[in-house]
């Protein structure tokens, strides 16, 4: 079995406000990040995602750092984090994220007119944060090449009406307070 299955499968479940979710390293920083799973998260990434001719990797902070860092110095493709602080430079642009738990401003800095991206992230949840980046993105004219989260929880989302398609490498869902495996092999 591989690792990401194995260890989703073996995540603590915590409630939080009457919501069941799994605590990960990829999603959480906790447990710990084997460098075993972060590997083999970054080859199926490699493999799966549409890399030919991307100028750059478009991440959200925090938790798709980690991921989009590992991919960046396999692939030698520049990362780019869409922070949740305003510095202020040129070119500078801002976008509000809405998420299932909060609401808050973030800004894209060093993505430009024509510019092709890979957007990456940890999970695919409420799809609040990649809506509004894939709509800051299309904004500022970057081309987005492809958009792929590691981990999909299994639900609607902001995305379905759109025509933004997020591939994933596993699927899973929380119910009676275990993780369960909808799809191994995620979204294409």
């Amino acid at each position: 079995m591989d690792k990401l299955k194995q260890s989703l499968l073996d995540a603590p479940i915590i409630e939080k406000d009457g919501y069941h979710y799994f605590v990960h390293p990829i999603s959480d920083g906790v447990p710990m990040l084997e460098p075993e799973l972060l590997r083999e998260i970054v080859i199926k990434i490699i493999r799966k995602a549409e890399l030919e001719d991307v100028d750059k990797i478009v991440t959200p902070a925090a938790m798709g750092i980690h991921i989009s860092t590992a991919v960046s110095l396999m692939t030698d493709i520049p990362l780019v984090v869409i922070r949740k602080r305003k510095y202020g430079l040129d070119g500078e642009v801002s976008l509000t994220q809405q998420t299932g738990y909060s609401e808050s401003e973030m800004y894209i800095n060093d993505v430009d007119d024509g510019d092709r991206v890979l957007v990456l992230d940890d999970v695919l949840s409420t799809g609040g944060t990649l809506r509004a980046i894939t709509d800051a993105l299309e904004h500022i004219g970057a081309d987005v090449s492809d958009v792929l989260a590691v981990i999909k929880k299994e639900g609607p989302n902001d995305l379905d009406d759109t025509d933004v398609n997020v591939k994933t490498l596993i699927n899973v869902d929380v119910v009676d307070g275990e993780v369960v495996i909808t799809d191994e092999h995620g979204d294409d």
